[in-house]
């Protein structure tokens, strides 16, 4: 029996010193398990954040697209009206060139008929002035 007894102490010492070192164990686990979660937890965090601001980036460049976009529109839509109105200044501008062309015939005929005129009175003054002169002459001779 006492035999039995010190059998049964040192299983029981036995089994305190298991359990002991169980605990210990147990508790450091759980200390490398509560580290483990709270480097878990912080990367958790940072990666909300870079998704945050990852998202908060891409509504702000969603943002910048849609207002070149607009930019773009508008000018485009201001390209549209000035090549209209280059249009109409062209036509304009050839409408105007037909006219000092034909302003221009027009003012060389009128030229031409007026050198024709010109040289018509010339001759016709060159004929009156021989005329004259021969009527002085006789007058001349005839005084």
């Amino acid at each position: 029996v006492a035999m039995e007894t010190v059998s049964l102490e040192h299983q029981i010492q036995s089994v305190q010193r298991h359990i002991a070192f169980l605990k210990k164990e147990q508790m450091e686990l759980l200390h490398d398990l509560h580290l483990e979660i709270l480097r878990l937890q912080k990367h958790c965090s940072e990666l909300t954040h870079d998704l945050e601001m990852k998202e908060l980036e891409a509504r702000q460049q969603d943002v910048l697209d849609r207002e070149l976009e607009e930019k773009c529109r508008a000018m485009e839509a201001q390209l549209q009206e000035k090549e209209r109105d280059n249009l109409e200044l062209r036509k304009e501008l050839q409408h105007k060139e037909t006219l000092v062309a034909a302003l221009r015939s027009s003012l060389r005929s009128k030229e031409r008929r007026f050198l024709e005129e010109l040289k018509r009175r010339s001759h016709r003054v060159t004929i009156l002035d021989t005329e004259l002169q021969k009527q002085t002459e006789a007058a001349a001779y005839l005084s």
